[in-house]
């Protein structure tokens, strides 16, 4: 496994207690989803697994090895993330090359010409071309937008994406192209997907196993299909039951 949870448990400041036994885990070529509605604890497992929280109790594992502070620096180069928000997610004030180069710059990859030949190639595998480099993130759209945060995250070729509702801030027809944009990235660069989201719909067209969290708590995990076809729990059903027509998976 790339990236696994095993019985994490974590409490907020004031002891309430957020994670209970959570395990999960995302293995090479996988796509999981990550479903539960607001205040389930998704945020803080996506946290966790970046190394931004440490969890009372239970095991972060890369590659099958406790994550330390040592393997950090591994870590950050095969795990990558793209937010929820197009529009706060990208700095403002920076052109988009400066942007996209950043994972570059700071994992001592690539610089100047190099790196802007990288970005380029990046920009190119999201529908993006070259007139891209020296804009600014006000000039397009946010659909555009997020584009350019997924060529931020797989520039330097990650082996993991981790993504934060990256669809959620979307038009419909937008949210479809990204998906599928997504799906692609995963064919064409072998690239695992943990997709966090409360949309059950989103999961579904993209991901082959899902995971769902009610309350800190993993209630149900299987193959997509089979969880929509079937669900177990009754919180799941719910969920289901909440999305009018679903994609085929």
């Amino acid at each position: 496994m790339i990236l696994e949870l095993r019985d994490v448990s974590y409490r907020y400041r004031k002891g309430e207690l957020a994670l209970d036994g959570v395990s999960l885990a995302v293995g090479a070529g996988q796509s999981v989803g990550l479903v539960g509605e607001s205040g389930s604890g998704k945020s803080t497992i996506l946290r966790i697994m970046l190394g931004l929280a440490r969890p009372a109790t239970g095991t972060v594992l890369f590659d099958g090895a406790e994550l330390t502070p040592k393997s950090m620096r591994g870590f950050r180069a095969a795990v990558q993330t793209v937010f929820q928000d197009p529009y706060s997610s990208l700095d403002p004030r920076q052109r988009i090359a400066s942007i996209v180069a950043e994972p570059l710059r700071s994992l001592g990859i690539a610089r100047g010409a190099e790196a802007r030949a990288l970005v380029a190639a990046s920009l190119a595998s999201v529908g993006l071309d070259a007139g891209t480099l020296d804009r600014y993130p006000h000039e397009f759209s946010g659909g555009q937008r997020q584009r350019i945060a997924i060529a931020r995250a797989t520039v330097c070729h990650p082996r993991l994406l981790l993504a934060d509702e990256p669809v959620s801030a979307l038009d419909v027809t937008t949210r479809i192209q990204v998906i599928d944009l997504l799906a692609e990235l995963r064919e064409s660069q072998g690239l695992s997907i943990l997709m966090v989201s409360h949309d059950l719909s989103a999961v579904a067209a993209l991901c082959e196993h899902t995971v769902v969290l009610n309350r800190g708590r993993v209630v149900e995990s299987g193959a997509t299909a089979a969880i929509l076809a079937a669900p177990n729990e009754e919180y799941t059903r719910r969920l289901v039951e909440a999305v009018p027509r679903l994609p085929a998976v």
